[in-house]
């Protein structure tokens, strides 16, 4: 009996054991469901996001619409009856095919490849569009988590100075106002650290948004913002212009309105109808075969009108692909300038003035600690510290920035040599 009772109790707790584990495994996998890398975050865009998946149809609306273009007039099958006395009438049965002459179905094939070609380029201009967007929300949320973190790090600062206040007021070494500034401050950062977590949550919705996802109950963005990709050399990026699917996009549309214009020149030569048919006469008892051709004559309409608009269209598309590559070369350049201001600024912060203004800090709380500095030193150099740290993110936004208007326009710069 014992025996049996000793199972009982350890088959309990066995099952106790388990429960417990499957508890904590569950709590782990929970505690992880918000969390998102960039990669993930990426992939998930490129699934879900319900513009992407609108994109991606227009290449198989583009292959139908060359399909179509391929195909040849349908034959015109007629019946026709003269007089209907069954004695005297006179049946005609005809089948008419339209033979298109001059070209017109290899010009339409043309044209709708070209559509085929600009689907693809188009396709591949959003995504390089939403891997930009992914990068700015991505990256957002993470800054937008970083000002948290400072907002939270200057209250603990403002906390410790009120401590240091409130013991030199108690000890009758400085005013009581010292002390209503310190709580003043931390009031303050209080706002803003509510103010910083508000940011955060709609950083977090807008990358939510751009994943094509519904909002979950949080979203960890995993990354450090301070790793920015290395930008090439402005040249480079110069170089890579003519591959942009932007730039393609426009060299792709003036071949296409060259196409539509050999199109509208072959629509000058007039189609032939061929006929063949059987017309039997009842009163004669009769059977004879008819063959037939007819074309338009094309003395009033050769389609001029439609010929010039196309040849007037093709040369807008050059005009329009030039200013394109003039924008988008500007736009790369500013971006490109950008980016190293906004480089140079980051790198000032990080070797020089955040480490001087936190030993500013420690420094001035120490003094007024011992006496040798005044309350209103130490707020100085927190005002200091934060706006530093403060200054510190926006040139991060800043270079983020620049580098989501590079992948804008040249898609994924680390392939870039």
């Amino acid at each position: 009996m014992s025996f049996h009772h000793a199972r009982r109790h350890s088959s309990r707790g066995l099952g106790i054991a388990l429960m417990a584990v499957g508890c904590l495994l569950s709590g782990q996998s929970l505690a992880n469901a918000g969390e998102v890398t960039f990669s993930q975050a990426l992939q998930r865009a490129q699934e879900n996001n319900p513009n992407m998946a609108a994109a991606k149809w227009q290449v198989d609306i583009s292959q139908a619409e060359r399909r179509q273009a391929g195909l040849i007039p349908n034959p015109e099958l007629s019946w026709e009856v003269e007089d209907t006395r069954s004695d005297t009438r006179t049946t005609t049965v005809q089948l008419t095919q339209p033979i298109e002459l001059g070209g017109k179905r290899g010009a339409r094939v043309e044209v709708a490849q070209r559509g085929i070609d600009l689907a693809a380029l188009g396709l591949e201009q959003y995504r390089n569009g939403l891997r930009a967007e992914v990068i700015q929300a991505f990256y957002g949320a993470l800054q937008a988590g970083m000002r948290v973190e400072l907002a939270e790090q200057s209250r603990q600062i403002a906390q410790r100075a009120l401590g240091i206040a409130q013991g030199r007021v108690k000890a009758g070494k400085v005013s009581p106002i010292e002390l209503t500034r310190a709580q003043v401050q931390l009031a303050e950062l209080d706002l803003e650290a509510t103010r910083a977590q508000r940011d955060r949550r709609i950083a977090e919705d807008r990358l939510q948004l751009v994943m094509g996802q519904g909002s979950v109950s949080e979203l960890r963005p995993q990354g450090d913002a301070t790793r920015l990709p290395e930008v090439p050399a402005t040249s480079r990026l110069l170089s890579a212009l003519a591959a942009s699917a932007e730039l393609r996009s426009a060299q792709t549309a003036i071949e296409q309105q060259e196409a539509s214009f050999a199109l509208e020149k072959t629509q000058r030569i007039p189609d032939l109808n061929v006929s063949l048919g059987s017309q039997y006469s009842a009163a004669d008892r009769e059977r004879v075969n008819l063959v037939g051709l007819s074309m338009p004559l094309p003395l009033f309409n050769r389609n001029q009108g439609n010929i010039l608009a196309a040849a007037r269209r093709a040369d807008q598309s050059r005009d329009l692909r030039n200013a394109a590559e003039l924008r988008l070369r500007n736009e790369i350049q500013v971006a490109a300038a950008q980016w190293q201001s906004a480089q140079v600024e980051i790198q000032a912060f990080e070797s020089t003035i955040l480490p001087s203004a936190q030993q500013a800090v420690d420094s001035t709380a120490r003094g007024f600690e011992m006496g040798k500095f005044a309350f209103l030193d130490v707020l100085d150099a927190q005002r200091t510290l934060i706006q530093s740290r403060a200054q510190y993110i926006q040139s991060l936004a800043a270079a983020t920035d620049s580098w989501v208007q590079l992948e804008r326009v040249l898609g994924d710069i680390s392939v870039i040599r």
